[in-house]
């Protein structure tokens, strides 16, 4: 991965619908150069999709909450992880260092919907219990980290 794809990488981050035009004009390259590097960045996995960012709220997923599951001494993580996916409510999960084996991030329309969710959390199997942080209110997220993009520094220079 080269400089360009490096900033093709960024402008996507920033504005996933951008044509391969706009792409070239940002970073320089003709459309049809665009197209086939970013054709290359998502064959190798460097790119893995595209999506809309929707506001929850609009949606009717008001609640959003963060739980932490400890398992059980026994708990096999894979498992676990894999019942936690099959819930539609939890929408990230994280294995973490800690107490804790995975953070979850829940949205669900109400306080009784996320009472109801924590309930079933806690009837998979390997889970011995949970500790959950109720969002209040959201300053930023899902912002681009184009720091990781920047070219690494050179060693001997």
């Amino acid at each position: 991965m080269d400089t360009l794809d490096r900033k093709i990488i960024a402008a996507l981050r920033l504005n996933g619908r951008a044509t391969y035009a706009e792409l070239g004009r940002t970073v320089g390259l003709a459309a049809s150069s665009v197209h086939e590097r970013v054709g290359k960045l998502e064959a190798a996995g460097v790119i893995t999709g595209y999506h809309a960012t929707v506001n929850p709220s609009t949606v009717g997923l008001g609640v959003t909450a963060l739980v932490g599951i400890q398992p059980t001494d026994t708990a096999d993580d894979n498992e676990v992880a894999e019942e936690l996916g099959a819930l539609p409510e939890v929408e990230s999960c994280y294995a973490v260092a800690g107490d804790e084996a995975f953070v979850v991030k829940v949205r669900v329309p109400t306080v009784d919907e996320l009472e109801h969710t924590l309930g079933r959390l806690r009837r998979i199997g390997g889970v011995a219990r949970t500790r959950t942080t109720v969002v209040l209110s959201t300053r930023f997220e899902g912002r681009p980290n184009n720091t990781v993009l920047e070219d690494p520094p050179r060693s001997g220079a």
